[in-house]
């Protein structure tokens, strides 16, 4: 029992980096396309435009991603529920 607690905690170590990495650098490419936005040679009301339409993508691919998301999960509902009555 001791050895499995061992291997949880070292497979708990190896993923906690990876997704730390991946964090630094979805926070570093949201940072850079700000600092781009901001410095770039364009009015105000350009820039603005610019914010708002790519928050409309942004939005949008989120919400077709979470559907996505959603239809995989409701397809193994019955198939967990039967796993759980055994």
């Amino acid at each position: 029992m001791a050895d499995k607690k061992k291997a949880a905690k070292k497979t708990e170590k190896k993923s906690s980096g990876a997704g730390k990495f991946f964090l630094g650098a979805a926070l570093g490419a949201i940072g850079g396309a700000i600092a781009g936005i901001l410095t770039a040679p364009k009015s105000g009301k350009e820039t603005r435009k610019d914010i708002a339409d790519g928050s409309k993508k942004v939005a949008a691919k989120a919400k077709a991603t979470s559907k996505k998301a959603v239809a995989k999960v409701s397809g193994k509902k019955p198939a967990a529920k039967k796993a759980t009555k055994k």
